[in-house]
């Protein structure tokens, strides 16, 4: 059911963001464009904005100057000489629309992947600030009291509008990700919020000075402003690049365990979905689940020092001052790093019992810990017994895993697990 709801929540979003973009081209042709060269010189922006787009990390699409020209052509109500601009939501919904539309026909030629999900959140959050800057703040009664009688450059409702959309954007892809994760959504929000909040505020108030900006500059305004986000997104660029090497370096030396044939095929990638899921569970935030990401990877990192290997990489058959030790030696590993030492610490303190953290408080055993404690502990339960008991595996690996609650693992971190077990339709 979740998996289903996932799915109909993302065609809802890309059949809301494109169905109403070809409504407002469909009023904009039928009614005409103001202002056409205008209305061109924003679709060409937010065109090489959506073609220069940066991923940031977690997976998530950002397009800082398509955003910013969208927002400004939303926000836009005097042009240069103080001439009232004459277009309104439909032709700011039809600009994006068909630069949207042409993006990802241009990356579709290329190859690249198109983020239609990503364009139709953009298209609903530029409609919903088009409509309530157009409509609400500076048409109605009231509102032009509020922002000041006869005010020809309302920045009140401005950044009212600015602020909404950043909400509509931010709560549309925490909505999204949340289901595609099965993730709750609170959690799922903040971490957007964390992740893209500052670029998004940033986009916001450069939008603002270019439409506050064309009266004096003209459409020099756009370039002009263009420039310090270029700079940035640039900058993003370079970081999101860095750290998906990084990540990708990490997974590489986790499977070093596996070729050496100290643990199963597959065992760290398993644990590692299973932990990052969990988290999510108890609303981890994107650092700490990033941590918890490589820990789980590298937590069976010590057995490279082990003379004969432990059947299965199963650290369950061997005695608990050995599991320290290999948890030790793990840990020792990762701190020559220099760069990771929170998730060495994480992988030390995997091998405390839950129940010495319990009896002795000066013990700091992280949740994260717990967490790949008790996913590492499950999965190589059920290999162990994936063949004997077939379907029965993970319920039978649960079992044991509530059977050690007593001491060895967290109450909690089994209920988590098992949720995410629910959800993905393992149980």
């Amino acid at each position: 059911m979740q998996k289903g709801n996932g799915v109909f929540l993302r065609r809802l979003v890309l059949a809301g963001g494109f169905g109403i973009g070809a409504a407002g081209l469909a009023v904009a042709l039928r009614d005409g464009v103001a202002q056409p060269r205008i209305a061109v010189s924003f679709a060409v922006l937010v065109l090489a904005g959506e073609l220069l787009r940066v991923n940031l990390p977690g997976d998530r699409d950002a397009s800082p100057i398509g955003g910013a020209a969208a927002l400004a052509y939303s926000l836009l109500v005097v042009l240069g000489n103080g001439r009232p601009a004459g277009h309104g939501v439909a032709a700011v919904i039809a600009v994006v629309f068909v630069a949207s539309v042409a993006s990802s026909l241009i990356h579709e030629a290329l190859q690249r992947d198109a983020r239609a999900l990503d364009l139709a959140r953009r298209i609903l959050a530029t409609a919903a600030v088009a409509a309530l800057f157009r409509l609400v703040l500076v048409s109605s009664p009231v509102a032009r009291v509020a922002v000041g009688r006869g005010s020809r450059q309302p920045l009140l409702a401005m950044a009212v509008a600015a602020v909404f959309g950043i909400c509509v954007d931010l709560g549309l892809a925490a909505a999204v990700d949340a289901r595609r994760k099965r993730a709750p959504f609170a959690p799922i929000l903040r971490n957007e919020v964390t992740a893209q909040g500052p670029l998004f505020f940033a986009t916001s108030a450069t939008g603002v000075l270019m439409a506050l900006s064309v009266r004096v500059m003209g459409l020099w305004a756009l370039l002009v402003f263009c420039v310090p986000l270029l700079v940035t997104q640039f900058s993003f660029r370079r970081f999101a690049s860095i750290s998906t090497t990084y990540r990708q370096t990490i997974r590489a030396l986790s499977r070093v365990t596996e070729v050496g044939g100290y643990v199963e095929p597959g065992h760290a990638r398993r644990v590692m979905t299973l932990s990052v899921a969990v988290g999510r569970e108890f609303g981890l935030t994107d650092a700490d689940l990033l941590d918890l990401e490589y820990a789980a990877l590298m937590h069976d990192i010590g057995q490279l020092s082990l003379a004969d290997s432990i059947p299965r990489g199963s650290t369950l058959t061997v005695a608990p001052s050995e599991r320290r030790r290999i948890a030790e030696l793990g840990a020792a590993v990762i701190r020559s790093t220099g760069t990771l030492d929170r998730v060495a610490h994480i992988v030390e303190a995997q091998a405390s019992p839950y129940r010495k953290m319990r009896e002795n408080a000066d013990l700091d055993v992280p949740l994260a810990a717990r967490i790949v404690k008790a996913c590492s502990a499950y999965d190589d339960l059920v290999s162990a017994s994936r063949e004997a008991r077939g379907t029965r595996a993970s319920w039978d690996a649960l079992e044991r895993l509530r059977m050690g609650m007593a001491f060895e693992y967290d109450p909690r971190v089994v209920e988590a697990l098992t949720r995410v077990l629910e959800k993905a339709g393992d149980l």
